[in-house]
């Protein structure tokens, strides 16, 4: 794992090196991933956990497919993923009516409880990353954040 040092954008980096954006987000992203994976582990989640549990209260119950679609959670990861929140019994595995050999997946009150704990530990991350900002550069920030992502998905 990349040590602090390493993901530190302007240590001892070139000149043209630190005029490269693509690696100014990226060792960035490396931080925040660091610290969100911390702060999570600390309750013995991951990001996994709270994107199946945030997408399953936000949008209902889904097939591991269509969850798989939602989450951007790799299938073979998601059966990982959903087998450890059905045993801690944040989540629900029930036949499809509708077709029996597939599973669909139902947050639990379980679930939304975990959810709200994992919220207030990501606000708190979140809080923490953006701390030398003020709440107009925060919002700044995303808009401008959202604003490439969209023109880079588009192509």
């Amino acid at each position: 794992m990349e040590s602090d040092a390493d993901l530190r954008f302007d240590h001892d980096s070139p000149e043209r090196v630190k005029r490269q954006l693509s690696r100014l987000t990226g060792m960035t992203a490396g931080q925040m991933r660091k610290v969100a994976s911390a702060a999570l582990a600390g309750v013995g989640a991951h990001k996994d956990h709270f994107v199946v549990l945030a997408s399953l209260a936000e949008t209902g119950p889904a097939s591991q497919a269509q969850l798989s679609d939602r989450t951007r959670v790799y299938r073979s990861d998601l059966v990982a993923v959903l087998n450890e929140l059905a045993a801690a019994g944040f989540v629900q595995r029930a036949p499809d009516p509708e077709d029996k050999r597939r599973n669909v997946i139902t947050v639990t009150e379980a679930g939304r409880e975990r959810l709200a704990e994992l919220d207030a530990v990501l606000e708190g991350v979140n809080e923490h990353i953006m701390a030398p900002l003020d709440e107009d550069e925060r919002a700044m920030l995303f808009r401008l954040l959202a604003r490439v992502n969209a023109h880079l998905a588009d192509g």
